[in-house]
């Protein structure tokens, strides 16, 4: 409850100034400043009734706004929404919030919205905090999506696969996409990684797929030969990441799933297929995808 009522009494009855109020009252001499100038826009005058306490002038004062009380007041079923995220492979809370907000239009804005989510997530499923030290190590993986690519010359489409290798301290990223995900486009993009990085992490966690890992287990993963001499030769470690155990490798299945094609894409806008009339990609998308997920990072 606010002190409203002593801060107008030590003002008028006492004649104490803003900073001595503070004070008195525990409270910042903003706040006594605040309740000052609200009471006098609402033309409130001392001595007040006797049957004014603190509730009834702070209703005055600070009158709820009836758009955020509807929107705190309407339930939000965040356990189906966790269900949808789980049981779609594209879909994210962008979309989500955008479906919420036409049927909600007083609603949450979308960073509350996913702050609530976050919220309700932590009181569900308790885990263990990773913490990345800085060159650590560098998560990498090709993306689900793939992007359609018109031949200039033949106007045929073929897909790409993008690949991503994001630092797990910083989220710094890199992209590139090639037409092959095979074992040379596999190593290739990983000598790019580490020049664009100009270094080379203490360790790559690959995804379990047949080209990294020939055979995966959560305690002796069978790491392909030629992976294996890369690394050897780069003077890195390859750690897998445990089968079915998605939150050994999130900063890198963050930007995997970089809205290629899905509900949510700051590239586009709603959702479309987007051919590319070269054979290779363009810079800018490129360039867009790494500024989403620092973007990502930040928030």
């Amino acid at each position: 409850m606010r002190k409203i009522k002593e801060v107008l009494r030590l003002r008028h009855e006492l004649g104490l100034h803003q900073e001595q109020i503070a004070r008195s009252c525990s409270i910042g001499q903003s706040t006594v400043h605040r309740y000052l100038e609200r009471a006098a826009a609402a033309k409130l005058v001392w001595p007040l009734p006797e049957d004014w306490d603190d509730g009834k002038i702070e209703q005055l004062l600070f009158p709820v706004k009836v758009g955020f009380k509807a929107a705190a007041s309407a339930p939000i079923d965040f356990a189906g929404i966790h269900q949808e995220l789980v049981s779609h492979k594209y879909l994210t809370l962008q979309l989500l919030w955008e479906e919420y907000k036409q049927s909600n239009p007083d609603g949450y804005q979308y960073s509350w919205f996913c702050q609530r989510y976050r919220d309700w997530l932590k009181t569900r499923d308790l885990v263990l905090r990773q913490d990345h030290r800085a060159g650590e190590k560098l998560f990498v993986d090709y993306a689900g999506g793939t992007i359609p690519v018109i031949g200039r010359g033949t106007g045929a489409v073929e897909p790409a696969y993008v690949f991503v290798a994001v630092m797990g301290a910083s989220s710094y990223t890199y992209v590139e996409a090639s037409m092959q995900r095979d074992l040379p486009s596999w190593i290739g993009a990983h000598i790019r990684a580490f020049e664009f990085f100009q270094g080379c992490p203490l360790a790559v966690v690959p995804d379990n797929w047949k080209t990294a890992v020939n055979r995966a287990c959560r305690y002796v993963p069978d790491v392909n030969v030629t992976y294996q001499e890369m690394a050897a030769h780069y003077g890195v470690a390859v750690i897998p990441a445990r089968p079915r155990k998605p939150r050994d490798k999130t900063c890198v299945s963050c930007c995997t799933l970089f809205r290629i094609n899905s509900g949510q894409n700051w590239l586009r806008g709603s959702t479309t297929t987007v051919p590319f009339n070269n054979s290779r990609i363009p810079d800018r998308f490129v360039q867009g995808m790494i500024a989403v997920v620092a973007n990502d990072a930040a928030e």
